[in-house]
């Protein structure tokens, strides 16, 4: 069984109900909605057939909203697209009308550009590929000089190199996707540039005041965000991270990516909290039948460093194949997963405090598992949070995380080594759980008779109190 899980954005690619199931088939454990395009009436017509496939598979399969954030960006060009040349003059106007871009200059969708920019700042266009030097400011108008040039199209991206924009993580779009995106119920909310916990916190309060409970992503791709102290409670507000590294490598530099991917995880380790990682992970493959060795060797490292899922984006959206780069995927994450560099990424236990009673029986039950011949640990939870911290371990037995709580089970599909499954205990009495809960993975073929099971239950209606119970499957 994989233990690292599979992000997959939706696109036009994949979007219809069969390539969805051939994805869900393949190993996809969580969709993400891209919100940066298409209609909220779009969405919705998504989710649904996002949730119609998962149920033809049979499968637990999160949904996770991407919002677009701030993406600064140009505006349009009257012919689509144009030339820069090296050395020449090209203007950003923030008055200029949308649609008036020409060779000299073009509009900017973020007014307030000019405020945060000053003579002698460069600006990244296209994640990096062409690059200006602002000369002045006058007014509305930034005026900058071509160091590299070549084909600029339509809405390309603006980055302020080593960052600065002042720009807030959540725009007035944002805050309408927001609500779209939790009227559908989806299990996680990624806020795009988060600059500190404040936008985490805003995004929070947001979704508190339509009473809803879904996770909130913070997305790091701002230089600002790795500030230690700053990343740290980024993270520690956050339900989860995402390693951007388009934007984070424009901003802090291509170069810089590796350490800083790695630096994330660890802190993210620390913290108990999930991490994806995310972007170019299989680029080759949007046309390509098979990687190259430079990315099968990304998406590697990215699991040695601890990574809980890897994503794909243009590769599944508006790919050739979607399912066949999954495939693609599960096989690197399954032959990474068999190497002794992974196996020894576990935690010390022994030098962990646990800081609170779920850690404490998550580590107890992960601890048994790794020095016993346990086959599985059983979590049952309402909440997926004990079954969380049972996979900050890393334990070798698979986790499985069962509960009735729709919402649990869809935050439980990001978990590394964490299954979730549906389970029932209205009826049942607390002493009653641990056998019924095995007898559910037992029915579910996932265990045998023989098989010697860890069951983690709640034995208090709060969750205050926790039984662990070592069971022989009958």
């Amino acid at each position: 069984m994989r233990k690292t899980k599979i992000v997959s954005t939706l696109g036009p690619a994949s979007n219809n109900l069969q390539v969805l199931r051939n994805m869900m088939a393949a190993g996809v454990s969580v969709v993400r909605l891209n919100f940066s395009h298409g209609t909220a009436e779009e969405k919705k017509v998504l989710v649904n057939t996002i949730r119609n496939a998962a149920k033809a598979e049979n499968k637990i399969v999160g949904i996770l909203a991407d919002l677009q954030g701030p993406k600064i960006r140009i505006s349009k060009f009257k012919e689509g697209k144009i030339n820069l040349r090296e050395g020449a003059t090209f203007v950003l106007d923030a008055a200029l009308p949308k649609d008036a871009g020409d060779e000299t200059m073009v509009g900017i969708d973020y007014k307030e550009l000019p405020q945060d920019v000053s003579s002698g700042d460069i600006l990244l266009l296209d994640d990096g590929r062409l690059v200006l030097a602002v000369t002045k400011v006058e007014n509305t108008r930034i005026i900058c000089e071509v160091k590299v040039g070549g084909t600029l199209s339509n809405n390309k991206g603006i980055n302020r190199q080593f960052g600065g924009l002042s720009a807030g993580a959540l725009t007035p779009k944002d805050h309408e996707d927001l609500k779209t995106a939790l009227s559908l119920n989806v299990d996680y909310i990624a806020i795009s540039f988060v600059r500190s916990k404040a936008d985490v916190e805003e995004a929070k309060d947001l979704i508190a005041k339509e009473k809803n409970q879904a996770g909130v992503i913070a997305k790091i791709e701002r230089i600002e965000s790795m500030v230690p102290e700053t990343l740290r409670e980024i993270i520690a507000a956050s339900d989860g991270i995402m390693v951007a590294r388009g934007d984070l490598g424009v901003e802090i530099g291509e170069a810089e990516v590796p350490e800083a991917q790695k630096f994330i995880i660890e802190c993210a380790h620390d913290l108990n909290k999930p991490v994806i990682t995310a972007t170019q992970m299989m680029e080759t493959m949007i046309h390509n039948v098979i990687p190259t060795r430079a990315e099968i060797s990304d998406v590697a490292n990215a699991i040695l460093d601890g990574t809980d899922a890897v994503m794909l984006s243009a590769e599944t959206a508006t790919g050739d194949h979607p399912a066949l780069v999954i495939q693609t995927m599960d096989k690197v994450c399954l032959a990474t997963e068999k190497q002794p560099r992974f196996l020894s990424t576990a935690r010390i236990l022994e030098n962990h405090q646990g800081q609170s009673i779920d850690e404490i029986i998550a580590m107890a039950s992960t601890c048994v598992a790794k020095n016993s011949n346990i086959t599985a640990v059983v979590v049952v939870t309402s909440t997926g949070n004990t079954a969380l911290l049972a996979s900050r371990s890393h334990a070798t037995a698979p986790i499985f995380g069962l509960s009735s709580n729709t919402l649990a089970l869809g935050k439980m599909t990001l978990f590394s080594n964490v299954y979730p499954l549906e389970f029932d205990i209205v009826n049942l009495a607390s002493h009653d759980i641990p056998q019924t809960a095995v007898q559910k993975i037992k029915e579910s073929g996932f265990v045998v008779a023989g098989d010697i099971v860890a069951v983690v239950s709640d034995q208090s209606s709060n969750g205050s109190a926790k039984l662990l119970t070592i069971l022989v499957v009958t």
